[in-house]
């Protein structure tokens, strides 16, 4: 339909965590109303280390059909969610590798005026979760793009407590996401959704 809107989760996740998040959203960007498209970003890492981690070996199978991310899954979105785990408060290098070759498309315009949002996991309680969705944020700021975030909107926020975008801690990978980090990051898909919606309607009107 010409007013559904388009929502890509990008996403990065070595043992499976940040990919339980980003099933997360896609559903329910989907409960939502949404066109979704669930991607990966390619790996980085050599096969050697992946092969050293059982639990990175086994993920790296699991999801072997889900389709890497491409510049034309941006061209196409309404709505961006990305999602990574940390790494030193920053996003992961396979995800900022994609994100570096959408050079063409900044330049030509057409990473401005969606929406955006993101998710993260760390391995530890002061990992640097709201450090690395501030700093995905400010790939955004360049874009033009808007930034949406979960905030204090709904009761449960105040459990999740991170305004900024939902999270998780994993304890080195050991924990899966709760119905606490999985809620926030529904809400933060369904806000973004939301929000997307209002703002494609505004601009068709306007």
């Amino acid at each position: 339909m010409d007013g559904q809107i388009k929502v890509a989760v990008i996403y990065y996740s070595a043992t499976g965590i940040t990919y339980q998040m980003a099933q997360a959203a896609s559903e329910a960007a989907g409960e939502a109303g949404a066109d979704v498209r669930l991607r990966k970003v390619r790996e980085l890492a050599p096969e050697e280390a992946i092969r050293s981690n059982s639990g990175w070996a086994a993920h790296q199978l699991e999801t072997q059909e889900v389709m890497e991310a491409q510049l034309d899954d941006l061209s196409w979105a309404d709505v961006v969610i990305f999602g990574s785990p940390t790494r030193y408060g920053m996003i992961a290098a396979q995800l900022k590798q994609f994100i570096d070759t959408t050079g063409p498309l900044w330049a030509q315009g057409t990473l401005a005026n969606k929406i955006y949002s993101g998710f993260t996991s760390t391995a530890t309680s002061h990992g640097g979760q709201e450090s690395t969705l501030l700093s995905m944020f400010n790939i955004f700021y360049h874009w033009g793009g808007i930034v949406v975030t979960p905030g204090y909107t709904d009761a449960s926020q105040f459990t999740a407590g991170n305004p900024y975008g939902a999270s998780h801690t994993s304890n080195n990978g050991e924990t899966a996401p709760d119905a606490i980090a999985l809620g926030a990051t529904a809400l933060t898909a369904k806000r973004a959704v939301q929000i997307g919606a209002a703002f494609k309607k505004g601009m068709s009107a306007g």
